[in-house]
């Protein structure tokens, strides 16, 4: 059994127990969250959502809170002697898969 789940514009593949990072939500380590699905496959029969499925939900838990690796950004202008490094570290948020249904 599997489902696809959408948050932070994003759609994810997720089971029962996995662990997945997603867009940084506003919740606190060890809340609950829910997220809409989008497409469920259960027993080989799978069931698509107009946008979402009715009556389904996925729990998950929030695991932890961090940011990704560095990025380097670095933009130049030829012949101008024009330089700018900048680093980014996108913020996300680990959580558990602990129902679907």
């Amino acid at each position: 059994m599997y489902a696809i789940i959408l948050t932070g514009g994003k759609q994810y593949k997720v089971a029962v127990g996995d662990e997945v990072s997603v867009e940084k939500l506003n919740a606190a380590e060890g809340d609950e969250v829910s997220f809409d699905v989008l497409l469920l496959e259960q027993d080989g029969e799978v069931t698509v959502g107009t946008p979402t499925v009715a009556g389904v939900v996925a729990s998950a838990k929030v695991v932890e809170h961090g940011k990704g690796k560095k990025v380097i950004v670095f933009k130049y202008k030829p012949k101008k002697n024009i330089r700018t490094k900048n680093g980014h570290r996108q913020p996300y948020t680990k959580v558990a898969i602990t129902a679907i249904g």
